[in-house]
């Protein structure tokens, strides 16, 4: 178990994908907005909990991620990749062992999601929420916000499966697939994808449900989840996480963490491959479906959407601080995000 912990994490090996990452160059602007909305929602108090918010380079994250986004698109976008962040971050201490609990702390965002409005006296983590999906969701369709709303639902119960799963017993210990079903949920990647749609434009439903498509969007949200535990295995294998693949690889193979962490990117590399092979079919297959011009532009849009999502998070993972020491928070310190719930 002692080498499961310790020693250094390498991390050198970025995964290879096709085409450059760019940058929106409107990334400041959506910055500065970023750090008033955290504060006027009660996010980010202190002053060291602002530094140590620094150092992770959220708004680089959306920049790279949504790099043709409108400044008020790219605002919801650096906003709601901070309130992931920040909303998992709640469940490090004490609270993440405690299924029940997280799932009581999810409930009122789930009556957000259904009624649009945020509870009386809303925490600051509710009021934030609210406040996202107003934004996100203004002007959509109903298909897409009865789509958002599912995987939303699915991103916050995810939670109370993973604390779950740190208590130990005969419920913990997943297998692969288990694995891939929490983690696509708790990863909030469906979610991002969603977003995606909502920057991009919405993606009719004939395309839209086309298996490839389909496997396309699930490649594209696994991999960026896959490789990510290669990044956060330090911070989650310490506290008795077990949804993590790197985790699970090194139990089920008998092989040392480096070896685990090596077959965990291998994974993941082959996803990003298939999903750019995957790609090149999808102008016949827009053609093939009877789309339209405008029909079939949305599809190409959302699938260089996708691949612009894949670099700019693998971009950004490689270069942020928050899986480095110096990111993170000091195991013996409170949790400087304990009243956001």
């Amino acid at each position: 178990m002692h080498e499961l912990l310790h020693g250094p994490l390498h991390t050198d090996d970025v995964i290879r994908i096709p085409g450059p990452v760019r940058s929106n160059p409107l990334v400041d602007a959506a910055a500065r907005h970023n750090l008033q909305w955290l504060r006027a929602h009660g996010m980010l108090r202190e002053d060291r909990a602002r530094r140590l918010y620094d150092r992770w380079s959220i708004p680089a994250l959306a920049a790279t991620s949504f790099p043709g986004a409108s400044l008020a698109d790219l605002c919801l976008a650096v906003d709601q990749c901070a309130f992931y962040f920040l909303f998992d971050d709640q469940f490090d201490g004490e609270r993440g062992v405690q299924p029940a609990e997280v799932a009581r702390i999810c409930e009122p965002l789930l009556t957000t999601l259904h009624t649009g409005r945020a509870p009386a006296d809303p925490s600051p983590v509710e009021s934030a929420f609210a406040d996202l999906w107003r934004r996100g969701s203004q002007g959509m369709s109903a298909r897409w916000r009865a789509r958002a709303a599912f995987h939303w639902e699915g991103y916050f119960m995810a939670h109370p499966s993973e604390a779950l799963g740190r208590r130990g017993g005969p419920d913990a210990h997943p297998d692969r697939d288990a694995y891939l079903v929490l983690r696509r949920g708790a990863s909030g990647v469906d979610t991002v994808l969603d977003l995606a749609e909502r920057i991009l434009g919405e993606v009719p439903a004939a395309a839209f449900h086309n298996p490839q498509l389909a496997l396309m969007r699930r490649l594209a949200g696994d991999a960026p989840a896959v490789n990510n535990d290669v990044y956060s295995y330090a911070k989650e294998a310490p506290r008795g996480d077990v949804y993590n693949l790197a985790v699970i690889t090194q139990r089920e193979r008998d092989c040392s963490r480096q070896r685990a962490f090596a077959l965990v990117r291998q994974e993941a590399q082959d996803m990003v491959d298939d999903f750019f092979r995957l790609a090149e079919r999808m102008p016949s297959i827009c053609v093939s479906l009877g789309l339209g011009k405008a029909e079939g532009a949305a599809v190409l849009r959302y699938v260089d959407g996708m691949g612009d999502w894949m670099r700019g998070y693998f971009s950004w993972e490689a270069a942020t601080l928050r899986y480095r020491p110096e990111g993170a928070l000091p195991v013996d310190e409170p949790n400087y995000l304990e009243e956001l719930l």
